[in-house]
């Protein structure tokens, strides 16, 4: 039994003592007048009575109700039940409001409380102060709580000869069962009956009609995305006018979450005054009156749901992971299916006659049930992971999360991954976890209906069947006795608030209340206390957990073929037949990948164990540690399969014989995994041995059969066997029968249980944590958790001890981290706060866990000691006999600078060659080693496998093809066991990824790395390989030296001078202007003499730009060394002349090759044979190369034999050449009479291709580019004619017609005239210049069309760039693809944009045939 109401209080208006225009709530009286023992008074309740203020109304309002949750301290909810009404305020009272309202103008409240406006005059009797009374239990009986108000203020209303003395004593006197179905009739004295019902089972939240009207008001969306905020510990505010829908919303959240208990901050209705709350950093689910919405706008993290306009925001840093599917899709159908039955039936040719709809409240329960077997479906099979470490005096259970997640197949749902991590689910182990308590409802669902659920998935209605039959337990709990008669409460009459004849609320008698409740405490002195009566059982752990949704695992899917094959593979190994063990070893290997052939392995390498078959020889040994090497790679820092859990007493079980007192255990060789260097992994490993031994201590010897290596998660499934929970069950129940004798002595054995397995741990921690050679410190520094227990931990215990206990031992100001390259040190801290935590929580006493700290560096520096001389052993050993290198076939003039280092080839992501889905044998891996040579990096090896035959494995690329060095840390695929690569791409789509073999020292590969670099990057461009084989020229110049940064005041002065007489000299320059010839002379080559007419300041070296006959002999020889060159074949071919004819300048042939660039003096990037027009000398075509980037003038590369059409390439123009000049269009310069000579040279220049073309003159000679007159064509100056008649990059399909050979006819003229005849045919340019968009803008199209651009969309650098690496990832991955088959290439393919940009330049040049 309990107190159905703890207090009650009269909460009335006041003036606020700052003289503010809101005023604020006093406590008029209370009772009882001393706080209860075990409950005291909470604190702040005024604030809660009138959560928006305490405020004047000029009228009446009606009399409300809502109910305000109060947490206190201890986590316990104070229920408070407000009912207020309005009373006239008394003058004194009324002329201090007056005073205050006219200073301060107030908005009308929204929630339907009008604040006073000091426009409107006050008179007195106009203003109305709230009065509260209010109700505190811990109960929560809602309309039990309405009543009571109620008649007392029917009661005050009406003026019944009632005592309120008596009604209100004997509303706190009256008490309640807590549960068991049990009912109970009270009355309070004034002719009223209330029938009070508890529900059968407290443990079911009581929710009414809340959880219909949630629904109802946002909506099936809506709710799912609050239900998964809470669950994953988000921030969630209710806003609404009405503070009992704030009330009903966050109670019908909080019963969606059961099984869990919201375990953080709870406010169903927060005051005004408190609204800084909401900046709190901590979860909560808190409602607030939608007149504070604006107040809200700045929360960032808070996700808002608006019960009134039905809609839920979520702000964009947040981010609510949904349901796992097909839970997600499943619950929202069945949702569907219970809101709205009539959905299934909308379709139907002749729907069956309509049924009546289920009441709100069996609506609301069917509800609660879809959500009941939702967790029913998440949470199947949890107790199997239930970890018992101590059984007295009080159960400590534990959670093992990783196996949960990896038997579930979710190991990756982020929101299953969050829930097991909150608060909620922590509080659900300690609860539920206990093995011995009282079951209810979720109990029965995860233990029994487990194989129902999933055979209905896909029957929609036999799942809403089970729906509606847990809903019928659901309402029968909250009311086992539905025929029970009304209440009968006395009611006041309607609108009896208006009356004018109220009188004020009167003062109670103290004295007579008091009385009252010490009459009824002296009672209930002799009474034994409430004690919640309940049935204890065994708690069922139900059927073994299965995944959620069955997910293939790929190519790795085991069958019993490749299991017989792991199998016989180390049957081989135990038999000593190697030879037949190594060649089914790579097929091992391969099937390792699947989680059973693991298992497998763990299992049969378990047998050999047994049978005392661990000590091996050395080949043994070499097989063993690399199938479990190969295990491990795989394994993630979680081991959710376990197979890290199986090999831990493997690894330190098998061991070899180096010397006589000197074993290698295999621990020593399979510490390179991230799992060992993992909390989480140790503490559930921890806690599974301390269950295993718990198990063992209170089970009879006979029935002692369990194994310490019991794989973690698993239990017997033998009948005749118990699991540890049963039997910490059973010791629960025996627990209060033992004497005090018999307790104590469990307690000590658990104790020396837990205390032994510590030490234990401790030992196995310094095996796979210490290196073997113990001055290497990189196995420390690469693990992440060595030095950071703190911030991931499998425990459910949050904010331990154990943290502040190894900060304590092991810190010192805060600088544990600066000794990291001390690998024991580094060691005992990481064991240290293991031990602090693993013991902390299981309860192992200060002075134990003392003694414990003493021992951890004892025990890590006497297994140094040990591995020293393994350490030496072990190098002692005969090396392992490997394949001979193979020498790769070098070029003539190929060298070998770095001679070959061993390496393995690993896959690089492409099939081929790896014998995947697209078959052929598998080369790769392949061993063998990388040779430098002064041209290309080359690898020679042979397969692994030793199936596929004595194939040979040959990759390679030129060295100055390579694009991206990366190192890397792979596995050997023969050790299985971390190494240094790296991973070289080249721009020829070629990819070696490689991994050194352990003879590889460190030094060695830097050595390889210097040298490629070297290489690649040579000071001088003489010395590539190119130009170093078979040249016959003169040594380069000697490569730029470096300028010193700070010169001296000599070198200064010097470089002044020298520019000075360079500026002086440019003084006296001469430029002539350039005169176009005449008409008669078009078509004709200028004379030679005319070419010196040009005089410009910067001219190269005579010796450069001497003609041939005046070469130097040794120039004469460079000359014979290009004649032989198969260039001059190629010229030779397309009709473009020869060396001797261009020499000896024939004037027959329109083209010459020219010698000018035979030493890159003029371009550094074209060759020393450039094919030019023949009329332009070879001084001429320096000043032509000022005019284009980089010096990349126009030469030709190509002629068409048919048609004698040239194709001529150059870089991009500068700002002053052609497209400079066009753009200049009309616009007058003052400058333009004193254009650079070098413009001048471009047009002749151009002007001489053009006539270089016989099929483009015709009679009339309009084959140059200055045909026109300035006049003609509006224009000014020598380049008038090229501005005026450029074309335009915005002519749109006439230019894309053109190009393709469909010229349209000309447009009429503007005045009305037929178009010219000559344009009525289709007519092609003599000269195509193709050019970037961009530089062309607002040229002119040429209506001769003599001429014409085409503009092309050229790519930025930086995109070209990013987008060929992404080429290359795609041809070349580097790693094999998520997504196999031909669509992930054709992905990357597509996001790499590089045919989009080729065919954006392709689309352009489809020039019409020449």
């Amino acid at each position: 039994m309990a107190r159905l109401a703890d207090y009650f209080v009269l909460v009335a208006f006041g003036p606020h003592p700052r003289g503010s225009g809101e005023g604020q709530g006093q406590i008029l009286q209370r009772f009882p007048e001393k706080d209860w023992e075990d409950n005291p008074f909470p604190q702040g309740i005024e604030l809660f009575c009138q959560p928006s203020g305490w405020q004047l109304c000029p009228e009446r309002n009606p009399p409300t109700f809502f109910v305000a949750v109060l947490t206190d301290i201890n986590s316990e909810r104070h229920y408070c039940a407000c009912l207020t009404f309005w009373e006239p305020v008394e003058s004194t009272q009324e002329v201090v409001c007056t005073e205050d309202a006219t200073e301060k103008e107030e908005e009308a409240d929204e929630g339907g409380q009008a604040r006073l406006s000091s426009t409107a005059p006050v008179q007195p009797g106009q203003l109305f102060a709230p009065k509260t009374l209010v109700l505190v239990s811990r109960l929560d009986h809602t309309e039990v709580f309405r009543n009571s108000l109620g008649l007392i203020y029917a009661i005050h209303v009406e003026g019944l000869n009632v005592c309120l003395e008596n009604v209100i004593g004997n509303l706190l006197t009256c008490t309640v069962p807590l549960a068991g179905g049990s009912q109970r009739t009270i009355s309070l004295g004034a002719g009223d009956r209330q029938v009070i019902q508890t529900p059968l089972v407290d443990s079911l939240p009581v929710s009414r009609c809340s959880v219909a009207l949630l629904f109802r008001q946002l909506g099936i969306t809506n709710v799912l995305s609050l239900f998964c905020a809470a669950l994953t510990e988000h921030k969630v505010l209710f806003l609404s006018r009405s503070y009992q829908r704030l009330a009903d919303a966050c109670r019908g959240l909080l019963a969606l979450l059961f099984p869990l208990r919201y375990s953080f901050t709870y406010v169903p209705i927060l005051p005004a005054q408190l609204l800084e709350v909401l900046s709190t950093p901590t979860p909560f689910i808190i409602g607030v009156n939608a007149a504070f919405q604006a107040e809200t706008q700045e929360l960032l993290d808070v996700i808002i749901a608006d019960l009134d306009g039905g809609t839920v925001t979520v702000p964009e840093c947040v981010h609510i992971p949904p349901l796992p599917e097909p839970l997600q899709s499943q619950t929202h159908n069945v949702l569907s299916m219970v809101l709205d039955p009539e959905l299934e039936l909308a379709d139907l040719a002749f729907p069956p006659p309509t049924t009546s709809a289920s009441s709100l409240k069996m609506q609301d329960k069917e509800l609660r049930a879809v959500f009941l077997r939702l967790f029913a479906q998440l949470l199947q099979g949890y107790r199997w992971c239930l970890h018992i470490v101590r059984i007295h005096p009080e159960p400590v259970i534990r959670f093992h999360k990783a196996a949960f997640l990896g038997q579930r197949g979710l190991v990756e749902d982020d929101f299953l991954m969050k829930v097991l991590e909150g608060m909620a689910f922590a509080g659900f182990v300690s609860e539920r976890g206990v093995p011995y308590r009282s079951t209810d409802l979720f109990d029965e669902l995860v233990a029994h209906e487990v194989a129902r659920m999933r055979a209905d998935e896909n029957h929609p209605h036999r799942v809403l069947r089970h729906v509606q039959e847990l809903a019928e337990q659901l309402y029968k709990n909250e009311n086992p006795y539905p025929a029970v008669a009304m209440h009968k409460v006395q009611r006041p009459g309607e609108a009896s608030h208006l009356r004018r004849t109220h009188r004020p609320f009167p003062r109670l008698d103290e004295g007579t209340v008091q009385w009252i409740v010490d009459q009824a405490a002296a009672k209930m002195q002799g009474a034994p206390p409430a004690v919640k009566a309940e049935r204890r059982t065994t708690v069922p752990s139900g059927p073994p957990m299965t995944a959620i949704l069955e997910r293939c695992s790929g190519p790795h899917i085991n069958s019993a073929r490749r299991l017989e094959v792991v199998r016989n593979c180390i049957s081989y190994v135990f038999e000593g037949k190697m030879l037949e063990a190594k060649k089914l070893l790579p097929a091992v290997l391969r099937a390792l990948k699947g989680r059973a052939a693991r298992r497998c392995l763990a299992h049969e390498l378990h047998l050999h164990v047994q049978q005392n078959r661990a000590v091996l020889d050395h080949q043994q040994f070499d097989f063993v540690v690399r199938m479990m090497n190969c295990c491990l790679q795989d394994c993630t820092s979680l081991d959710e399969h376990g197979i890290a859990a199986a090999l831990l007493p493997l690894v330190t079980a098998f061991c070899r014989k180096l010397s006589p007192g000197v074993t290698q255990f295999a621990y020593s060789c399979v510490q390179e995994h991230v799992v060992w260097s993992t909390p989480q992994f140790w503490e559930a490993m921890f806690y599974g041995d301390v269950q295993t031994h718990i198990r063992a201590l209170y089970l009879e010897p006979s029935d002692d059969r369990v194994s310490p290596s019991q794989e973690v998660g698993e239990t017997q499934s033998q009948d005749d066997e118990r699991s540890a929970l049963d039997v910490a069950s059973e010791q629960r129940r025996l627990w209060p029968t033992l004497s005090r004798e018999k307790q104590q002595e469990l307690v000590q054995k658990e104790e020396s249980t837990v205390f032994s397995q510590a030490i234990h741990y401790a030992n196995r921690m310094s095996y796979l944590l210490l290196p073997l050679d113990s001055s290497k410190s990189r196995l420390l520094r690469e693990r992440a958790g060595l030095g950071d227990l703190e911030s991931a931990s499998n425990s459910l215990v949050t904010n331990s001890m154990a943290g502040s206990v190894a900060e304590s031992y092991d810190t010192e100001s805060g600088f544990e981290d600066a000794e990291t390259c001390d690998v024991a040190g580094a060691v005992v801290r990481f064991i240290n706060r293991f031990v602090d935590k693993v013991c902390t929580e299981s309860g192992v006493t200060s002075d134990q866990l003392k003694g414990l700290h003493v021992m951890v560096p004892d025990i890590v520096q006497m297994h140094i000691e040990t591995l020293e001389a393994v350490h030496r052993e072990s190098k002692r050993l005969p090396p392992i006999q490997k394949p001979k290198l193979l020498r790769p076939r070098l070029l003539p003039g190929e060298e070998c600078v770095l001679d070959g280092l061993r390496v393995y080839l690993l896959p690089d992501g492409r099939e081929e060659g790896v014998g995947g889905s697209g078959g052929g044998p598998a080369l790769l891996p392949a061993e063998g080693a990388v040779f430098l040579t002064t041209y290309r990096v080359i690898f020679t090896g042979m397969p692994t496998d030793p199936l596929v035959g004595d194939q040979v494995v040959v990759r390679s690329f030129p060295v100055a093809a390579l694009t991206k060095e990366k190192r890397i840390s792979v596995q050997t695929p023969v050790d299985q066991l971390l190494q240094d690569g790296l991973q070289l791409r080249s721009c020829t789509f070629q990819l070696l990824k490689m991994a050194f073999d352990e003879e590889v020292g460190s030094d060695s590969a830097e050595l390889f790395r210097k040298q490629l670099h070297k290489l690649r990057y040579p000071p001088d461009i003489r010395g590539t390989f190119a130009f170093t084989l078979g040249s016959a020229h003169t040594p380069g110049r000697p490569p730029r030296v470096t300028k010193d940064k700070t010169p001296s005041l000599r070198t200064l002065s010097r470089n002044l001078v020298k520019n000075a007489k360079k500026t002086i000299g440019r003084q006296y320059v001469t430029r002539k202007k350039y005169n176009p010839p005449g008409w008669e002379n078009r078509g004709q080559p200028p004379p030679e003499d005319q070419e010196d007419e040009i005089s410009v300041s910067e001219e190269l070296e005579p010796s450069t730009l001497t003609p041939s006959s005046a070469l130097k002999p040794s120039d004469r020889m460079t000359m014979s060394s290009l004649v032989e060159r198969a260039c001059c074949r190629d010229y030779q071919r397309l009709g473009l002349g020869t060396l001797s004819s261009s020499l000896s300048r024939a004037k027959s042939e329109p083209f010459r090759i020219s010698p000018v660039n035979r030493m890159y003096a003029i371009c550094r990037s074209y060759p020393g044979l450039l094919i030019v027009p023949q009329s332009i000398q070879d001084n001429a075509l320096q000043r032509v190369s000022r005019c284009y980037r980089q010096n990349r003038f126009p030469v030709v590369c190509w002629r068409s034999g048919r048609s004698k059409a040239v194709l001529l390439r150059s870089g991009g123009l500068h700002g002053k050449g052609v497209v400079g000049l066009f753009k200049a269009q009309n616009t007058p310069s003052p400058g333009q009479a004193q254009t650079d000579s070098s413009s001048l040279e471009q047009e002749k220049y151009l002007q001489a291709v053009v006539s270089s073309m016989p099929r483009y003159a015709d009679s009339s000679g309009r084959n140059t580019l200055s045909s026109f007159s300035s006049a003609h064509m509006g224009g000014h100056g020598k380049w008038s004619s090229v501005r005026a008649s450029g074309r335009s990059s915005g002519l749109g399909a006439d230019v894309g017609s053109r190009l393709a050979g469909r010229d349209l006819l000309s447009t009429p003229h503007t005045n009305g005239a037929p178009p010219d005849s000559g344009f009525l045919r289709p007519q092609r340019a003599a000269l195509y210049i193709i050019g970037d968009k961009a530089q062309l803008k607002g040229v002119r199209p040429d209506p001769l069309q003599q001429w014409e651009l085409v503009p092309i969309e050229v790519f930025e650098a930086r995109q070209v760039k990013a987008s060929f690496k992404k080429l290359l990832k795609a041809c070349v991955p580097g790693c094999p693809a998520v997504e196999s088959g031909s669509a992930s290439f054709l992905r990357s393919l597509e996001d790499s944009e590089w045919l989009i940009q080729v065919s954006a330049l392709s689309l352009p040049l489809c020039l019409p045939e020449c």
